[in-house]
């Protein structure tokens, strides 16, 4: 099994740090040379949107990756990438009010109540907000067992957030359904490897006398 010291786990987290920021430098350089696309505002709210459905992406990816490489110190990510999620999250809500919606909150309320695929988007963001809020050790102890209830919740979360990218895009809907096919696929296949194996029965062998 691989282990990590403090410092080398530090490191870790740091790669993750960079992994997470940098393509928000991208995103920044892109918009200051006018090179995000015929309407930069859609670019940037399809974007925001994006990075919080890979780092979602990511967070399911870690136990899995862990177990199968022995790699211990990588669950110690997972409260660092689902933080990662809730401020993509809040990014790509905050790029939707100011550019779509020109911070307008009559117009959020009724755009909600009227677009599925908003009201769904509004649903997966609250939820995240409960997982953000609830993510730090001194709430986990308190809350105890429905700690687990409510951040079990993510699984949820890996279905809801691709229908919802799905039900948003107008045309070229081939790259939303590769991502509901992923999540479906990934959900599956932990489910299988968590699922416990049945033992095998006890045959007892007769011997001659």
């Amino acid at each position: 099994m691989l282990r990590l010291n403090s410092r080398q786990l530090l490191g870790l987290k740091t790669l993750f740090h960079l992994a997470a920021l940098l393509p928000i430098v991208y995103l920044t350089l892109l918009v200051m040379t006018d090179n995000a696309g015929g309407d930069p505002a859609q670019y940037i709210i399809h974007f925001t949107g994006m990075g919080a459905l890979n780092c979602l992406l990511a967070v399911l990816l870690v136990s899995p990756i862990a177990k199968a490489w022995r790699f211990s110190a990588l669950m110690q990510t997972r409260r660092l990438l689902g933080l990662y999620v809730f401020f993509y999250a809040c990014l790509h809500l905050f790029s939707f009010f100011a550019f779509d919606l020109l911070f307008a909150w009559d117009l959020l309320f009724q755009e909600v109540v009227k677009r599925p695929y908003i009201l769904l988007g509004a649903f997966c963001f609250l939820v995240l907000f409960l997982l953000a809020i609830t993510s730090f050790n001194a709430l986990r102890r308190k809350m105890g067992k429905r700690w687990q209830q409510l951040h079990n919740s993510i699984y949820l979360l890996a279905l809801a957030i691709p229908i919802h990218f799905y039900w948003s895009v107008k045309s070229e809907i081939i790259e939303p359904i590769i991502y509901i096919l992923l999540f479906i696929g990934l959900l599956v296949w932990r489910r299988l490897k968590s699922a416990p194996k049945k033992a095998k029965p006890f045959r007892q062998t007769s011997r001659r006398v």
